[in-house]
């Protein structure tokens, strides 16, 4: 299926957009979802999500009641490439202008896009409103040269989880193509110069479910010990290769010493190590990322409750269960 057949041409920069399928709008959800409605453009307004600024401290009464539950789980985004394509099998791709204006519409719905390590930090404080999370997965090139000017330009930050074993190489496992090309080790440390962080997507992109367990601590340990070599960091994320992870997977990033693992699906094993993100593709506008916002919500309403007492479970998020994500992460 080709997700840019229901595209219609792009909206002037400073256009409201009519609610459509893949199209955007400026107010279109409701007070108490992603922003506030009936805002005017461009200019965040505070509410339920309203982001927070190093200025407000907590200080606010408006931050201070917004942050004060956390009856639901943050918002993750979940991107791979960003780059201008005519064949794109796995649906991984996101054109350049779709995602501009998908960034667009977050900053006018009063949103913030953050690092994963941001959104956890401001989780821990009970203060992530306003806060989604974005990450971008495999750790193409093309990140570094259409998604971080467009991040930068709003004052948004992300999580690029990089394939330790594979710098500078390309997206091999990917039978159909096309190929496109990883950052190395170089372009690693100027997105982590830039400000975004650097997370650990394994070694070789296999699915981790079905390796030994030696191979598992190479995947989540060794992966870990190359990217902060790289980066002169300490590296607090890792993100499950195609979403698969089952009770052995999770305790082995925990034991790794992560900090935090990104799943793609609410499961049994949905926790700190486990965190459901949103797919995004080519076709997402203001109106279908609501709707896949309600349907996570619904999944997992729990989703940053802990992991104690969360029985273990067979292998999560195999690719293909969901619609839209044919390869997955």
């Amino acid at each position: 299926m080709d997700y840019r057949a229901d595209h219609r041409a792009a909206p002037a920069e400073d256009s409201t957009v009519e609610l459509g399928t893949g199209e955007l709008s400026t107010g279109e959800l409701s007070t108490g979802e992603w922003g506030t409605g009936n805002q005017v453009q461009g200019e965040p307004r505070a509410g339920r999500w309203r982001p927070a600024t190093g200025r407000e401290n907590g200080s606010s009464p408006a931050v201070r009641r917004s942050c004060a539950g956390q009856d639901q789980a943050p918002l993750v985004l979940m991107y791979h490439s960003i780059t201008p394509y005519t064949e794109d099998p796995y649906l991984v791709t996101v054109s350049p202008e779709r995602f501009r204006r998908q960034v667009r519409w977050l900053h006018r719905q009063g949103l913030r896009g953050v690092s994963m390590a941001a959104l956890m930090a401001a989780r821990q404080r009970q203060c992530e409103a306003g806060l989604v999370g974005l990450t971008f997965d495999d750790g193409y090139d093309d990140f570094r040269r259409y998604a971080l000017p467009v991040l930068l330009r709003y004052g948004f930050t992300a999580t690029a989880f990089v394939i330790a074993g594979r710098l500078g190489g390309d997206n091999g496992w990917d039978e159909r193509g096309p190929r496109k090309d990883l950052m190395t080790a170089r372009q690693v440390r100027e997105v982590a110069a830039a400000g975004m962080e650097i997370g650990s997507h394994g070694l070789r992109h296999v699915t981790l479910t079905e390796t030994t367990d030696l191979a598992l601590q190479r995947e989540q340990l060794r992966s870990r010990e190359i990217l902060q070599d790289v980066t002169g960091s300490e590296v607090a994320g890792f993100c499950y290769p195609y979403g698969s992870l089952d009770r052995r997977v999770l305790d082995g990033v925990r034991g790794a010493g992560y900090e935090y693992g990104c799943a793609i699906w609410a499961s049994e094993l949905t926790g700190r190590y486990a965190l459901p993100r949103v797919y995004v593709g080519e076709a997402d506008g203001g109106a279908r990322l609501r709707a896949k916002r309600l349907r996570q919500r619904l999944a997992c309403r729990n989703a940053l409750a802990g992991d104690a007492g969360v029985p273990a479970g067979p292998a999560v998020a195999l690719a293909g269960t969901q619609p839209g994500l044919r390869r997955s992460a």
